[in-house]
Formats: C-alpha cells, structure tokens, sequence
C-alpha cells in the first residue's frame, strides 16, 4: 500500500483547466494537490504552434505553456503528484482517490479535469507527422494552412464542422470518409455540399500519410484505399485533421458522477458543479463542443471559486 495524502481540495488532471484551477485554488489559500494523469499538460502537449492563446503576440509553444502554468501553480502553492487516478469513491468525507502507484488521496473537495483524448487512425505515419501536419483539432492549427489544400477525415459532425471551417482559410479541403454517406446532421451536409471549396471522397480509408523524410519536415500527401474496390490513389495536401472524434477521460468516475451517452460528465447550467456535492468538473471531460485551451482554463478558474465556495460553507 502507498502513501496517504490528504488534502483540502484534490485536483485530478494537468491540463490548462486543471492548472488553472490549482492557480486559484492555491492563492485562495486551499493548499490544492494535483495528480497530473497520464499526460501531463494535457493535450497542449502535442501541440506545437499556439497562436490563438491571450496575451501572447508571437507563436508560442504548447508543452512550453503548459510547462509556464505547472510553475505558476507550484509557486504559489499546489503539490503535485506525477500519478493517475485510477479508481474514486465519492460516497464518503473525505472523499478518495487511489493512484496507480498505490497512493491514496483523501479530499473534502474534488475538481475533476482529466480531459479527453482525440481518436486518431493508428498510422505510424500519422504518429510520425503529428504537429507537422497532421492535427486534430481545425480551430487551433487551420490558420496554419491558409491558402493550402488541405484533407479532412471523418464522416461525422465534427468532420463536417472542421470541413467548413477550414474551407474559409484554404483553397481546397477533400473530405474522406469510409462509407458512402456521413452520419452527420442534415443541416451541416447541406452546407458541406453546396460548399464550391470542399470535395468528397467516399467508401475510403487512409493507408498513410506522406512527408519529407526530415525531422522538420512537413505532410506533403495521403495515400487512401478504396474499400469496395481495393484501389489505392494519393492525393496531395499539407495538412491532414482527424476529425473522427473524442473520448473524454471519466473512466475512473463512470457510476459515480452523471454522463452523458458519450461519458463526457454533466455540469449543473453556468456551473462546474456535478450531480455530486462537493465534485466539481471542468476542461474537456465536459466540454465537447469548444475544446479549446482558453475555455478549459475558464471552466477551471470556475471550479476553484466553487470549489472554495463549497469548502467555506
């Protein structure tokens, strides 16, 4: 058996939603203790360029800004613990957690922010070109691409949204998707299709992604498979967004805090509280529509003040 922790508040996640809220959480005086999760900083870890966070005039780096926040936190308070929840149990106070070294966190009050991962294809190629290229998220990396021919896969929602957006900043955006129809809302394919800037390519999969063989250099193309016919064609573009979707990281808390379908955590209306007193959930464990690195930090900022709120009374 590890070592107990105990604490006022618990924060499990280190991404821009849970740093933050340590932040603020710390300089309420709460003495916060944070397990940072499996990626530490989050999914700004694997993004390069960052051009659209406040207060930042030049492009700076992901892991660089999330290295920024973890030093704010600590400097002002937080105790952190490179460990992963991996089993909780709010039922009692003080509420606990166990990490995957064996530790337990006990905690009068929780914020949950452990995020969500995006699905990706499972390429090598797409591992490889990660950042150089290849992305998941359009509104964070599209403004990359501008005037670029760029492919976006997926046949959903989001693969539809990424599409449209992106048709506003390149010159062409290809849609492959593996069926002969999108699951997307009717709506969103009325616009997709009547867009002059955006072609489909249906009934294919993706076998790999191509680029210079440089450490530096960039996506230059795609090979895809036709799955009815087996053949197999390249298309050129500099820049590929997965867009088949995200899992947010709630296992842990699956029959202890309310989900949706999607297991993403459900919020009370303009709050951060859960269906539990005392557990509070911010970033993108909750939020499946904006994702962004800006609004995860907001939402935490939230969570602290409620967190102290709750805690005081």
């Amino acid at each position: 058996m590890g070592e107990t922790h105990r604490a006022k508040l618990l924060i499990i996640g280190s991404g821009a939603a849970g740093l933050t809220a340590a932040i603020y959480a710390a300089r309420a005086n709460l003495k916060p203790h944070l397990v940072s999760g499996l990626q530490p900083g989050g999914q700004m870890t694997i993004t390069t360029d960052v051009e659209n966070y406040p207060g930042f005039a030049d492009v700076i780096q992901g892991p660089w800004l999330m290295e920024q926040m973890q030093s704010q936190a600590e400097k002002v308070g937080t105790v952190i613990s490179n460990d992963t929840i991996v089993e909780a149990d709010f039922s009692a106070r003080p509420m606990r957690c166990l990490g995957d070294s064996g530790a337990e966190y006990l905690a009068d009050a929780v914020v949950v922010a452990t995020g969500a991962q995006a699905r990706w294809l499972g390429l090598d190629s797409e591992k490889k070109f990660n950042g150089r290229g290849v992305s998941a998220c359009a509104t964070c990396d599209g403004f990359f691409y501008r005037n670029q021919e760029v492919a976006v896969v997926g046949g959903g929602n989001t693969a539809v949204e990424e599409a449209l957006y992106l048709s506003n900043i390149c010159s062409k955006v290809t849609l492959i998707h593996r069926r002969d129809q999108l699951r997307a809302e009717q709506i969103g394919q009325q616009r997709l299709f009547k867009n002059p800037k955006i072609d489909m390519i249906w009934d294919s999969v993706i076998e790999e992604v191509t680029g210079g063989a440089g450490p530096m250099d960039g996506v230059e193309g795609v090979t895809y498979k036709n799955v009815k016919t087996g053949e197999t064609s390249k298309l050129p573009v500099t820049g590929v967004f997965v867009a088949i979707g995200h899992d947010p990281a709630t296992a842990p808390f699956k029959g202890l805090l309310d989900m949706d379908g999607e297991n993403y955590i459900l919020t009370a209306p303009e709050s951060t509280k859960t269906s539990v007193a005392g557990v509070f959930a911010a970033g993108d464990c909750v939020d499946k529509v904006f994702r962004q690195a800006v609004t995860a930090a907001g939402k935490g900022c939230m969570a602290a003040l409620e967190a102290e709120k709750y805690l005081s009374e």
